[in-house]
């Protein structure tokens, strides 16, 4: 069936209009039809696309007059918007956007996943039910060729500014290994104080077990040569060895090492080091991750100057750091 109706008109009509319709098939009838148009009404939110964008048409509240806003889908936000149009009307108080369901879209949210899905704008506390077009579904030819457009540009912006973000990376590296020099200074002058008194009292320990053992050697060559004989004193270094054989299975039980001497001397400069430490206020966790962070800093410098520079320039300038 098609109806033949009558546009609007700005000349005065009577309060319920009546047009004449038209059936293709049967006879000719008189019908009554009522008057419709297809001019959008001045306060309904429209989105239309142009050149591929978005294109959003609303009311400004203060000035009543339309306004549009080009959105980009893939970066602007539901924030961004909101503020951009309370930046083009100051009599917005305040805005916000629901799902159809009425559940509040957070701000964080792309517009391109809200142009999805039909949505209400709510401005003022007025509510505009608003009607997202489908897009038309790119060919398969033509999403391989966008995407191999996206790839091109990409290429050509890292060509184009690759070397000045690594000069910036460059910069912001040697800024972060001067500050770690700068919280390391202190503390290595102190680590250094401390390792220098526990050095003393490790290598002091080392030289009372050899007096211990010389004054043991001595008392048991005047027993044998000057109170007693050899036969009476041969038992006794027997026992004496086979005690200290158990000193040092007992120290290999208790500390899991093998009783060396260069492992005592390791063990014992650990033990005043970590006392000295508690004493002095030494923190030894912020020490060892200020050191782990500025290697890892200038390992990453590193490798940034061997991808910047030849290796002879790379050279120069880790003698000049």
């Amino acid at each position: 069936m098609m109806l033949l109706t009558a546009s609007r008109s700005w000349r005065l009509r009577p309060p319920k209009p009546q047009v004449l319709s038209v059936k293709l098939c049967g006879n000719l009838k008189r019908c009554q039809s009522p008057l419709y148009s297809t001019v959008v009404p001045p306060d309904e939110v429209t989105i239309n696309y142009r050149h591929g964008l978005p294109l959003i048409t609303l009311t400004l509240p203060s000035r009543n007059e339309r306004c549009q806003f080009v959105v980009k889908p893939v970066l602007s936000t539901v924030g961004s918007f909101l503020q951009d149009l309370q930046n083009e009307d100051r009599g917005v108080k305040n805005a916000a956007i629901f799902t159809a369901d009425g559940i509040e879209i957070a701000n964080s949210t792309l517009m391109g996943i809200l142009l999805m899905n039909d949505f209400k704008l709510v401005i003022n506390k007025i509510t505009y039910h608003v009607k997202c077009p489908k897009k038309e579904k790119l060919s398969n030819e033509h999403t391989i060729e966008m995407e191999n457009m996206k790839s091109l540009v990409h290429r050509l912006f890292t060509a184009l500014h690759l070397e000045e973000f690594q000069k910036k990376r460059e910069h912001h590296l040697l800024e972060k290994i001067d500050n770690l020099k700068g919280q390391l200074q202190p503390l290595e002058e102190m680590k250094a104080r401390i390792e220098a008194r526990s050095e003393a009292k490790s290598s002091g320990l080392l030289w009372t077990g050899l007096a211990l053992l010389s004054m043991q050697g001595g008392a048991l060559a005047w027993l044998t040569w000057w109170v007693y004989s050899w036969d009476i004193m041969e038992p006794v270094t027997y026992f004496i060895t086979f005690a200290n054989s158990m000193v040092f299975f007992a120290y290999f039980i208790v500390t899991r090492q093998d009783y060396t001497y260069s492992a005592i001397k390791s063990r014992q400069f650990l033990h005043y080091f970590h006392k000295k430490s508690n004493q002095q206020h030494f923190d030894v966790v912020q020490y060892n991750k200020l050191k782990e962070d500025l290697a890892e800093a200038k390992e990453s410098l590193n490798q940034l100057r061997r991808s910047l520079y030849l290796p002879a320039q790379v050279e120069e300038l880790d003698e000049k750091n």
